[in-house]
């Protein structure tokens, strides 16, 4: 009976307490808009523990049965209010004055809040003294003007402050009328994130604030540059705002005597190396560095005293060796840069686990695990490599070092070559013969020196290829001169050869060629422009003629030739001839080697000929002429008509007088 009787008396103590409070205070009507809660209470007085009691504004009309809503202010711990617009500040107020220090409430959230600046800072002041440990708005917006407020910081139970999404509208105000308020708070944590912040206050005095939030801003380099008062700062997260240099965040923190952990990921970073040395907190042991626009130099301004280092997603294509010396660091996180080879552990002595994912190594160095001996875990997958003897001496030393390779064997998988594309490095494997490259370069080597020291002797000693090639090439030209009978060409040719050369070979031309082919019983007809062209005519002309009267076309090669335009000409119209007609009329004679180089591009004709067939190379060695001379010959023989050596006698005529 005595349990029953106290659940009664409590139950109507609970009633009473909505009659004086609730009823009052709680139901605030704007436009038809009740404050009503979001879950039933126990109707036979039971349970009145009630931890959290969400409120919201409803479109419903007000409920007869409001004898129903209880505030049990002595139990409930997390209350949350949605929809506080201008009007309804004063009843939110009175409802927040039921809570004062010792009662229950520890947690308090306001969604959608659109007030005015005083309103706004009145709100702040009656949770400042209550029983309220944490203190959360989302989504407010300032209406009004944005003035000078005297806040009272004493005799408050506040911890943590956390305000997102803040809309500013007044555009003209002092901005330390704003910043100060924040700034000033003597709590131990603050959140003030997604708000265009574009600054914030050094606290008037020492601040009890331990860690400070900014998520999501616009703040700058100019944030606490000369700020004495946060010593007793442990965390600090600038994610997501407009910080370009990192020279002067490092001085930023630098009077943080505190400082454990900073976020200065998702900015503009950059280092390109300064004068002046970087100057962070001794006591900084966490960085996040990630998403900005560090290169290399960045290694150069890093706390010497760092153990976790996050660089992911910059520029950073190697780290320097002899730059930084982080003795302390045990994690470094580098994936999504531009690294092309693992970073050696010379500056990382305590280094424990490295992430290097998503970079462009094609072949890792074997000797890592060597050089990093205390490197317990290692993230390398998801990088294109190159599957070589290489990498399989670098996947041999992580098998025998115990399998460090963190993502094995599904993140590690050959990108090159082509043909091993898609296949897993544990399925990569080679002979030893095909890597065991002092066997490769000893052996090859030995058969390069046999195989010069034999091509060296024949050719020095017994010209052995050049008799060769000289043979092969007169017994060819005999076989074709003897198998082909020009009869239909009789009528129309009138020379044996026409001869193509650059007047800069034209002494060995008259010296030489002309000489040695018309001198004895051969009675070799060549034509030659400067005693054959036809006066009146044009050059091209002359050229077409002096081609298609000649049974055969000589072509003295020469790196002067492919430098003649004119002899261009001559080359084309004679190649032009080879096509047409489907004879064998070119004699191509190497004067001179002419490099490839050397060769212009428009002469992809020549090059082509000097590919497919076969060339007489003028010998410099005198007693190798006469085999030479004979070749020629041999190449050009064919008997002429009568009318030709006729016209031969009236040339010779014309050309004594």
């Amino acid at each position: 009976m005595s349990e029953n009787t106290s659940s009664l008396r409590n139950f109507f103590v609970y009633k009473c307490l909505f009659a004086l409070t609730f009823w009052n205070h709680v139901s605030l009507s704007v436009e038809n808009k009740l404050l009503t809660p979001s879950n039933n209470f126990p109707e036979d007085g039971s349970d009145h523990n009630i931890k959290s009691l969400p409120l919201l504004y409803t479109n419903r009309p007000q409920s007869k049965s409001s004898s129903d809503w209880v505030v049990i202010q002595n139990t409930t711990e997390s209350l949350s209010l949605s929809e506080i617009r201008d009007g309804s500040v004063k009843k939110l107020i009175a409802l927040l004055s039921n809570f004062r220090q010792g009662s229950g409430l520890q947690n308090l959230t306001l969604t959608n809040v659109s007030v005015n600046w005083n309103d706004l800072m009145e709100i702040f002041q009656i949770v400042w003294h209550s029983s309220i440990e944490y203190f959360n708005i989302n989504r407010a917006t300032q209406l009004g003007d944005i003035e000078s407020y005297d806040f009272d910081y004493s005799g408050t139970s506040m911890k943590a402050l956390t305000v997102k999404k803040i809309h500013i509208t007044d555009l003209y105000f002092i901005q330390d009328d704003l910043y100060r308020i924040f700034a000033d708070m003597n709590i131990a944590d603050m959140t003030i994130a997604e708000s265009e912040m574009i600054h914030m206050l050094c606290p008037s005095s020492v601040s009890p604030f331990r860690h400070l939030n900014f998520l999501k801003n616009d703040l700058t380099d100019f944030l606490f540059q000369t700020c004495d008062t946060l010593i007793e700062l442990e965390t600090l997260i600038l994610q997501r705002n407009k910080f370009e240099s990192l020279l002067k965040v490092s001085f930023m923190t630098s009077r943080m005597k505190s400082l454990k952990y900073l976020d200065m990921s998702n900015n503009l970073l950059h280092h390109d190396g300064a004068d002046v040395q970087c100057q962070w907190a001794a006591s900084l042991t966490e960085l996040d560095l990630s998403s900005n626009q560090l290169s290399d130099a960045v290694f150069e301004c890093l706390p010497v005293n760092i153990k976790k280092l996050n660089l992911q997603n910059n520029q950073i294509s190697s780290v320097p060796k002899g730059m930084a010396d982080l003795k302390s660091l045990e994690e470094l996180n580098l994936a999504s840069n531009r690294l092309t080879d693992l970073p050696g552990c010379s500056g990382f002595t305590s280094l424990q686990f490295l992430n290097t994912e998503m970079n462009s190594i094609l072949t890792p160095s074997a000797d890592f695990f060597q050089s990093c001996p205390r490197v317990r875990e290692l993230q390398a997958g998801h990088n294109p490599f190159k599957c070589s003897c290489e990498l399989q001496d670098f996947i041999r030393l992580e098998r025998r070092s115990g399998g460090k390779l963190f993502g094995w064997p599904s993140a590690y998988v050959c990108e090159y070559p082509e043909g091993l594309r898609g296949t897993e490095l544990k399925d990569f494997h080679l002979s030893e013969l095909a890597c065991n490259t002092t066997l490769l370069l000893v052996t090859a080597l030995l058969l390069t020196l046999v195989l010069v020291a034999v091509v060296a002797f024949l050719c020095i000693y017994l010209d052995v290829p050049w008799y060769v090639r000289m043979t092969w090439q007169w017994t060819q030209t005999k076989r074709r001169a003897w198998h082909e009978h020009p009869r239909e060409q009789e009528t129309v040719l009138q020379f044996h050869a026409f001869i193509s050369y650059s007047e800069r070979d034209a002494l060995w031309v008259k010296n030489e060629l002309i000489p040695n082919l018309e001198r004895g019983e051969s009675h070799v007809q060549l034509c030659q422009h400067e005693r054959n062209f036809i006066p009146g005519k044009s050059i091209v002309e002359n050229i077409i003629n002096c081609i298609e009267k000649s049974y055969k076309s000589i072509f003295v090669l020469s790196p002067n030739f492919v430098q003649s335009e004119w002899c261009h000409y001559e080359l084309y119209f004679a190649h032009h001839k080879l096509f047409s007609e489907n004879s064998n009329s070119l004699i191509l004679i190497l004067l001179e080697p002419i490099p490839p180089y050397v060769i212009p591009a428009r002469y992809h004709k020549l090059k082509a000929l000097m590919a497919k067939r076969t060339y007489l190379e003028w010998p410099k060695e005198r007693s190798k002429h006469a085999l030479f001379w004979a070749n020629l010959r041999a190449a050009i023989n064919i008997n002429l008509p009568i009318a030709i050596d006729a016209n031969k006698e009236q040339s010779d005529v014309t050309h004594t007088q």
